[in-house]
């Protein structure tokens, strides 16, 4: 066990190489991001962030992590860079924005907001520019995560009270939903050991076949605790978007 088992702790993500694991814990009741050193069990506090909204993912690179912070009711998107703990605000709205991933080369980011009335999936560059709604269909879009290739985007669709993991390319084409039920949510990419190019399949509920995918394969998580999130008056904001 990596950690105490005492306070919770919400969506860890392994860095780059495989050798660190950056997590969100509420040790002392309070939100802090960790670095966890897997070879030497030695683990480090990166921030306290009380308005943080999403666990951090790493950068390509493993020199930046990205997160959400909450700041009254709204969410932005930050980076912070690893070596000099320097943090850079990247989006500036009066949205929610949250659930950022970067794109394999790093150079893009992918993320959900709601600026548009609903939760929907937007791509921007890695500094904030060019920020662009990819995302088009009924009902919500949140949790989206780019393939280890980049040539895809994987993300939680809510709509008549189910919940659907689906893929779309880039650009927000090629939309398609590979399973869908009342706890599919927050979609993961697997990597092969050979190759990402490698044919792999999908698992999906017994009521429909497997699906054959020429990508990851992807997984997704059940309902868990997950911190508290903004919302905005008239408008219910599903926490489970936050994985």
């Amino acid at each position: 066990m990596l950690t105490n088992g005492k306070d919770l702790v919400l969506t860890p993500r392994f860095s780059p190489n495989r050798q660190e694991v950056t997590y969100m814990s509420f040790e002392g009741g309070q939100p802090r991001v960790y670095l966890l050193q897997l070879e030497t069990g030695q683990r480090e506090v990166v921030g306290n962030f009380p308005g943080m909204t999403f666990a951090p993912r790493f950068s390509p690179d493993g020199q930046r992590v990205i997160m959400s912070l909450q700041q009254d009711s709204n969410a932005n998107i930050y980076t912070m860079d690893l070596r000099s703990r320097t943090t850079t605000r990247i989006t500036s709205t009066a949205a929610i924005d949250t659930s950022p991933s970067y794109s394999p080369d790093g150079r893009r980011i992918c993320f959900e907001s709601d600026r548009g009335g609903r939760q929907q999936i937007y791509v921007m560059g890695a500094d904030g520019s060019a920020q662009q709604r990819i995302s088009f269909g009924d009902g919500s879009y949140s949790t989206p995560v780019w393939s280890p290739r980049g040539d895809l985007i994987a993300f939680t669709k809510q709509s008549a009270g189910k919940f659907a993991i689906g893929v779309m390319k880039p650009d927000g084409s090629g939309e398609r939903i590979l399973t869908a039920g009342f706890h599919n949510e927050g979609p993961t990419w697997a990597r092969t050991a050979a190759s990402s190019c490698s044919s792999v399949r999908t698992r999906v509920p017994p009521d429909r076949s497997s699906i054959r995918s020429t990508s990851p394969v992807i997984t997704s998580s059940s309902s868990r605790p997950r911190p508290s999130v903004p919302t905005r008056p008239g408008r219910r904001f599903s926490s489970k978007a936050m994985m």
